[in-house]
């Protein structure tokens, strides 16, 4: 196991009936508050009029930036920025799933500047202060909740990119699973997805060949994942699935699974975000239509790990190494299949004319990340597993 430092503060409060402590969580912060949300889930469950009770309760001064769009816009978090700095608002809560969190930090780190935002996402600028962040997330997945990560499209350019920083870190997190029953079967779905691929993400990338611990952790939170993500399909109100799903969904990018790892890398992430910022599809969608011509392509390129993984997740024994690793890609992508989430390209409606634009669209954050292994033509070779 690699040397590492382990830091998260963000502070979780866990429970049914646990989003009106958001105004008194949130007024240690400040009393001028930016509510920062999307276009649907915050109506759900009166969970809007209960934000907003709790915010005034606790003496707030609360001004509205709602209409986040799913894959945030930069064009939204100018609008966001600009008017933190009209109130002199000194607190951002976000209430909805992963692209609301992530505009209220690029919103937190972008009102505290005089350059424009996305300078941080070109790498030009550096985040050096952040306005602080409380959130409800209300769809299990993203992890955006208790980690420093943030994503953002720029519309003009159809780039698609994620940077992170401690600074982004959330103060506070309130997780209420019962928030999460009315989240329907494809998003439910597609939160999984997003979830398994974080964990897949460092399980394959990374530079720590021997962590028992590390891949026993993630094997453990993969087979959470999927076995709850059927119960909680199946039975929307399921409140013991929904909860698994939730939590496993921030324990999968809160920092534990990549300890100890050294450098570890997102490929998988890199390449959607490349197919989003031209095709704005769901991006746990993107990941489940990825995924299966990635694991084709780690059999190829790595069959030693996918056969650890099959052992781990689904005791496979029979047959050599190779076989056994293609025997986990199969498994996993039936689960996709059952679960009712894309499992190729074509589900998405992109054909092979379209992968050199998309490889060619990943050239900015591959130079971010830092993932100079994965050119263009690595990219190519990588999606024509995909189609």
């Amino acid at each position: 196991m690699y040397n590492f430092v382990f830091e998260n503060p963000t502070k979780i409060i866990f429970g049914r009936d646990s989003a009106p402590r958001i105004g008194a969580e949130t007024a240690g912060f400040g009393k001028k508050a930016l509510l920062v949300y999307g276009r649907r889930s915050i109506r759900q469950n009166n969970l809007y009029q209960i934000v907003l009770d709790s915010l005034a309760d606790a003496g707030l001064e609360i001004h509205l930036h709602g209409g986040v769009q799913p894959n945030p816009g930069l064009t939204q978090v100018r609008a966001g920025i600009e008017t933190v700095r009209n109130h002199n608002i000194e607190v951002v809560v976000a209430v909805g799933g992963g692209s609301v969190i992530d505009s209220a930090k690029a919103i937190a780190a972008g009102a505290l500047v005089n350059h424009d935002v996305w300078q941080f996402f070109k790498g030009k600028k550096g985040i050096k202060n952040a306005l602080p962040i409380t959130c409800i997330p209300t769809i299990a997945g993203s992890g955006s909740e208790a980690n420093s990560g943030m994503v953002l499209t720029n519309e003009t350019t159809r780039q698609k990119i994620g940077i992170g920083n401690k600074l982004l870190l959330p103060k506070v997190a309130i997780l209420d699973p019962a928030l999460t029953f009315s989240v329907p079967p494809a998003y439910t779905a597609y939160g999984a997805a997003d979830t398994i691929a974080h964990l897949l993400e460092f399980y394959f990338n990374r530079e720590e060949s021997f962590a028992p611990l590390q891949d026993h952790y993630s094997e453990g939170l993969i087979l959470t994942t999927m076995e709850s993500c059927m119960a909680a399909i199946t039975e929307p109100g399921n409140y013991q699935a929904r909860a698994a799903l939730l939590w496993a969904g921030t324990l999968a990018l809160n920092g534990i699974s990549a300890s100890g790892l050294g450098r570890v890398g997102f490929p998988l992430h890199m390449i959607e975000h490349a197919i989003n910022g031209i095709f704005a599809t769901a991006h746990g969608a993107g990941l489940a239509a990825l995924l299966p011509g990635w694991l084709k392509w780690c059999v190829i390129n790595n069959p030693g790990r996918v056969a650890r993984l099959g052992q781990g997740l689904f005791k496979i024994k029979e047959g050599d190494e190779t076989a056994i690793a293609r025997q986990t890609a199969l498994q996993l992508t039936a689960w996709l299949h059952e679960i009712g989430a894309p499992t190729r390209l074509a589900d998405l409606t992109i054909g092979p004319e379209q992968i050199p634009a998309i490889a060619e669209n990943s050239a900015m954050q591959a130079k971010l990340w830092k993932l100079r292994e994965y050119p263009p033509k690595v990219i190519e070779d990588l999606l024509f597993q995909c189609i």
